[in-house]
């Protein structure tokens, strides 16, 4: 249990110690927030679907923990040449308490940069709808970052180097993220893209901050609750055992 705190405040101390890094991953959200929420507003608004803000932010959110998730399992791959990751690996303890830290680290940062990215949309214009709901949005931001910060580190025990990580980023992280209803609703979509939005772990996710944040849903929040921890638990048991297959 040491080596899991330890490497989790080592997550935490990192993060907070790169102003820079804070600033910049704000960059991709703020864009979206306010290019498509005041952009598309009148269009989404002339649709009958109402205010725009209000449906897009729940959906920045997901979107600004999903690329933190992503890139804080990826770091893996720095530190591997670097030499930390040989260091730690060759330390007396479990991988999986190792692989645990990492993981936990890096979805602790990915909730909060999720609750920066929250506050800014408040100064947006968005508005949360009960108050009461959110400590339930806290938790799927929480399990959204856990079950992508395993994914990353999952992909990261894969590769040596940063030479496929585009490759990553143009197949799989983009897709998941357009693919999600976090800017267009899910109803009423062709039969294939339906597929596709179903098997989207983070529709899930999008739609339990939706649910949380401003009462309105497509599938429901029991679904939403269960399959994001039930992914998590899987994606966490995978990621271990990549991890413990890495060569030192």
């Amino acid at each position: 249990m040491s080596t899991i705190y330890i490497l989790w405040l080592r997550q935490i101390k990192r993060y907070l110690r790169s102003r820079s890094r804070i600033i910049g991953s704000l960059g991709q959200p703020l864009l979206f927030l306010l290019a498509l929420g005041y952009g598309f507003g009148p269009v989404f608004k002339n649709a009958g679907q109402g205010n725009y803000i209000q449906f897009l932010a729940p959906g920045i959110i997901a979107m600004s923990i999903l690329f933190t998730s992503i890139f804080t399992g990826v770091e893996m791959i720095w530190d591997r040449q670097f030499g930390f990751l040989k260091e730690t690996l060759v330390a007396p303890v479990s991988r999986f308490n190792i692989m645990m830290g990492r993981v936990l680290g890096g979805a602790t940062v990915a909730a909060f940069q999720g609750l920066i990215v929250l506050i800014i949309s408040i100064l947006a214009g968005f508005r949360i709808h009960h108050w009461q709901s959110f400590p339930l949005a806290i938790l799927f931001m929480l399990l959204i970052a856990l079950l992508f910060t395993a994914l990353g580190t999952a992909i990261a025990s894969m590769l040596e180097d940063f030479q496929g990580f585009q490759l990553i980023m143009s197949f799989v992280v983009m897709p998941i993220y357009f693919l999600s209803g976090a800017i267009f609703p899910l109803a009423n979509l062709p039969v294939v893209l339906n597929y596709i939005t179903r098997v989207n772990p983070l529709s899930y996710g999008v739609d339990g901050l939706r649910i949380a944040l401003i009462q309105q849903q497509h599938f429901n929040v029991g679904l939403d609750l269960f399959l994001l921890s039930a992914l998590s638990i899987l994606l966490v048991a995978f990621g271990s055992y990549l991890f413990s297959k890495i060569q030192v």
